[in-house]
């Protein structure tokens, strides 16, 4: 029985790539995501900055923002010639930014642009292109829609969707809100798998916890966590144990702190301000007794003017008072 795909959503301002090397100390399997990254960016802006990742980030997927397929097509063999194991189009974000250049969720409008996208890029990469989407946007919100827009993309050579449970309202809600309001719409999703078994359909969307986890992998080939694994990171450990490696201990908190150090001193060695990394470990101990008193210390003290490796450990030492 193949093992499920359990991985991290690319989030805005997020998921950079400090947030990604913590991740991955947590966990070995999960599939970590890039911020979106528009197709222009790639092909005009600092690409060596924007594409930058640990080799320890693997497995890495690049979202791509766009919708010319030439342009898709260039960043994609970009991103395949830096070594990114997938490419995946967004067509899921509704901000107002993203709608401006014609990317993210507005796109589920043109199936037909979408596909011509997906076809442009599979036929000049070798790794897979995959699509992340909702179940429909303002009006377009029938099951017909949706199942006609998986089917025309699937036919252009896409065979794995991660599928946000929401709509989204491409007017008068903000992103946030599109990630709140909307109501979760699982059965459709269901559906969609049943309708489409050949397909590797990834669910997105209101998953919380472990149990969650274990009841939607029962219909899906897999899950897809957002802001629940960024503000208990720590989840993930269990999840490599209980999918992946039955074998390995899960790691400690203690030891997932004990491996961060070289990295963030190399990073500081190199000019990063330890608050850019910290920020993504504030969770490490959620939950449990010590975490307050450690998401506080780092709070305060990692923005400090030469904070380094030592506030960390502080703040490791608070925990345990």
């Amino acid at each position: 029985m193949p093992k499920p795909r359990i991985s991290i959503a690319p989030m805005m301002d997020w998921t950079d790539r400090h947030c990604r090397y913590f991740l991955r100390q947590i966990s070995q399997h999960i599939v970590l995501y890039t911020e979106m990254i528009t197709t222009g960016a790639i092909l005009h802006g600092d690409r060596d900055y924007l594409l930058a990742y640990h080799p320890e980030e693997q497995p890495l997927v690049i979202q791509l923002g766009g919708s010319d397929p030439k342009a898709l097509t260039k960043s994609a063999l970009i991103a395949e010639d830096e070594g990114f194991g997938e490419i995946n189009l967004n067509v899921g974000c509704p901000s107002d930014r993203v709608q401006q250049g014609k990317i993210g969720a507005c796109l589920m409008a043109e199936p037909d642009l979408v596909a011509s996208c997906v076809s442009a890029m599979q036929a000049k990469v070798t790794i897979p292109v995959t699509v992340k989407t909702r179940i429909g946007i303002d009006e377009l919100d029938t099951y017909e829609h949706l199942a006609t827009f998986v089917e025309k993309v699937a036919a252009a050579g896409c065979q794995q969707f991660i599928i946000h449970a929401r709509k989204a309202w491409l007017k008068g809600l903000s992103p946030k809100e599109n990630r709140e309001i909307p109501p979760l719409r699982y059965d459709v999703v269901r559906q969609i798998k049943q309708d489409f078994p050949h397909l590797t359909i990834i669910l997105n969307g209101g998953i919380l916890d472990e149990q969650a986890i274990a009841s939607h992998l029962m219909h899906f080939d897999g899950v897809m966590l957002g802001r629940a694994a960024y503000h208990n990171p720590y989840l993930l450990s269990h999840l490599d144990a209980r999918y992946y490696d039955n074998e390995r201990s899960v790691i400690t908190r203690e030891q997932v702190i004990q491996k961060m150090l070289p990295y963030i001193e190399k990073e500081l060695s190199c000019g990063t301000k330890l608050n850019h990394i910290a920020r993504h470990m504030l969770g490490l101990f959620h939950g449990v007794k010590g975490g307050r008193l450690w998401r506080r210390f780092l709070s305060e003290n990692a923005s400090k003017k030469g904070a380094d490796v030592s506030v960390v450990l502080a703040a490791l030492s608070a925990t345990q008072l």
